[in-house]
C-alpha cells in the first residue's frame, strides 16, 4: 500500500470539512466503485475532503458500493426506488442500458455547462458515452489492459528485460522459457472481466464485437472464434498458462509474490504493483497479432435524473472540479489510471512523475491504438452470455467455436428487441 505519508502529502485534509457539512445547504449522494487493487478509498475521501473544506455549502456522502457489476446494481435499484444518487462512477459500457433506463442526464444539456471542457477529454475515453449526439458521461477512473513483467525472471531466463513480447506469436515463445515448475510464464484473468480480455484478444485478431450502436454483437466471426482459440492454447497447448480459471482479484497478488512471470491487467492496478512487488517490474503494450489493441475500460462520472437545479448544479460542478488537470494526475498517480486529458499529462506533477516512471506513460501511450470497451443495450446480459461463454471455452467444457455460437444467439435474442 502507499504510505501515509504520500497519501497525506497527495491529498491532506481528509476531515477539514467535517464541521462545514453541518451547515451545507445542498447535500450530495455519489455511488463509487471499488474494483481494484490499492488505497482507493483513502484517496477518494481526500479528494472529497478538500473539495468541501472549499465549499463549505455542498455536502457529498460516497457510497463504496462494491465492484462495476454491483455498484451499477445498487445505483440503479436506488434510482428507481426513488431514493437515488446524484452522482455515481459507473462502467463507461454501461451508458446505453444507463439511457434506455431513462437513468441519466446527458452532460452537454445543462445550462451553463462549459463545452470546452466536455471537449478536453481524450477522444478514445469519450467515445463509450457519445451517444445520439450527446455527451452523457465524462472520463475518470480509465484504463487499459496492460502487461505487467517481472524483469528478474527475465534475466534469469536470458531474456533481455527491456525487450517484452509485441506479437502474439512472441508472447508464446517468451512465456514458454519464463515457466518453470515454481512459476508459470504467463496469465490473463479470466474471472471478473473476462469479456475485457476478448476483447483485447479480438481488437488485436483484427475483430470488433459490437456495433457502433449497440444494437448487434459478432462474437461468433471468424477472427473472434480464432482469438478465443489462441486464449485457450496457452493452457492447453503451451502450457504456458495454468489450465482452469484465473481470478481477476486475486492475479496482482500472485504476480508480486512471483506467481506467474507476466500478467495482463489494469493500469488501474499500476500503484498497487509499485508499492508491493519487490523486484523490478516492467509495463508495455498489448502483444499484436493483425494489429494492436486494447479496450479502454473503467468508470465515467455520471448525473442521474431527478437531482433539483441546484443538486445538478453542485453535481456539476464537483464533477468538473475533480477531473480539473490538476485533480486527473494526481488521481492517475495514487492509482494507475490514465490521466483523463492531455492537459493533465502537462501538469508539473504528473509530467514529472512520467519521467521518474514511465511505466506511468504506457496506458497513455496505447490511447492511440485503443477502441471503446464492449458496449450495448442490455449490456449486462450480453456481457453475462459472453462471459459464461468464454470460461466454458477456457475450462473445456465447450470448444471456442462452441462457446461462441452459444453467446452470439443469445445476444442475437437480447438485442433484437431495441432494433
Amino acid at each position: 500500500m502507499l504510505k501515509r505519508t504520500l497519501l497525506n502529502a497527495l491529498f491532506g485534509a481528509l476531515c477539514l470539512s467535517a464541521g462545514g457539512a453541518a451547515h451545507a445547504e445542498t447535500h450530495l449522494t455519489m455511488y463509487y466503485p471499488i474494483a481494484v487493487g490499492g488505497p482507493l478509498t483513502q484517496v477518494m475521501d481526500g479528494l472529497i475532503g478538500e473539495y468541501r473544506a472549499a465549499h463549505s455549502d455542498v455536502d457529498i456522502k460516497a457510497v463504496y458500493a462494491g465492484n462495476y457489476d454491483q455498484t451499477r446494481t445498487r445505483a440503479v435499484s436506488a434510482a428507481q426506488s426513488g431514493q437515488g444518487a446524484q452522482i455515481a462512477v459507473l462502467g463507461a459500457l454501461d451508458t446505453h442500458d444507463l439511457i434506455d433506463h431513462k437513468l441519466i442526464t446527458p452532460m452537454d444539456t445543462i445550462a451553463g455547462v462549459d463545452k470546452a471542457w466536455l471537449a478536453s477529454f481524450y477522444p478514445a475515453l469519450l467515445a463509450n458515452s457519445a451517444i445520439d449526439g450527446h455527451q452523457w458521461g465524462v472520463p475518470f477512473q480509465r484504463s487499459t489492459i496492460v502487461m505487467y513483467y517481472n524483469k528478474a525472471m527475465f534475466r534469469e531466463a536470458g531474456l533481455d528485460p527491456d525487450t517484452p513480447p509485441k506479437t502474439w506469436k512472441a508472447l508464446v515463445a517468451t512465456a514458454a522459457k519464463l515457466t518453470t515448475p515454481q512459476h508459470y510464464g504467463l496469465m490473463i484473468p479470466s474471472t471478473g472481466y473476462p469479456y475485457w480480455m476478448f476483447q483485447a484478444l479480438a481488437i488485436q485478431n483484427g475483430a470488433s464485437l459490437v456495433s457502433a450502436d449497440g444494437l448487434r454483437t459478432t462474437f461468433n466471426s471468424p477472427a473472434a472464434v480464432a482469438a478465443l482459440d489462441y486464449w485457450v492454447s496457452l493452457a492447453r497447448d503451451a502450457h504456458v498458462s495454468p489450465p482452469g480459471m484465473i481470478d481477476w482479484s486475486t492475479l496482482r497478488e500472485q504476480f508480486v509474490q512471483g506467481k506467474t512471470a507476466i500478467m495482463w491487467h489494469t493500469t488501474g492496478n499500476l500503484s498497487a504493483v509499485k508499492a508491493e512487488a519487490k523486484f523490478d517490474f516492467g509495463v508495455a503494450m498489448l502483444p499484436a497479432n493483425r494489429q494492436p489493441g486494447s479496450p479502454t475500460g473503467g468508470g465515467n462520472f455520471y448525473l442521474f435524473n431527478g437531482a433539483s437545479a441546484d443538486e445538478q448544479r453542485a453535481a456539476l460542478d464537483f464533477i468538473h472540479w475533480m477531473t480539473a488537470p490538476e485533480q486527473a494526475a494526481r488521481w492517475s498517480i495514487a492509482t494507475g489510471y490514465v490521466g483523463t486529458s492531455e492537459s493533465a499529462y502537462r501538469t508539473p506533477a504528473l509530467s514529472q512523475y512520467g519521467k521518474s516512471f514511465p511505466q506511468a506513460l504506457v496506458a497513455h501511450d496505447q490511447l492511440q491504438v485503443a477502441i471503446p470497451e464492449l458496449s450495448s443495450h442490455d449490456s449486462a446480459r450480453v456481457r453475462e452470455a459472453l462471459n459464461n461463454a468464454l470460461q466454458a471455452a477456457l475450462s473445456g467444457t465447450q470448444t471456442p467455436q462452441a462457446a461462441l455460437d452459444r453467446a452470439q444467439a443469445t445476444a442475437e435474442r437480447l438485442l433484437s428487441a431495441y432494433r
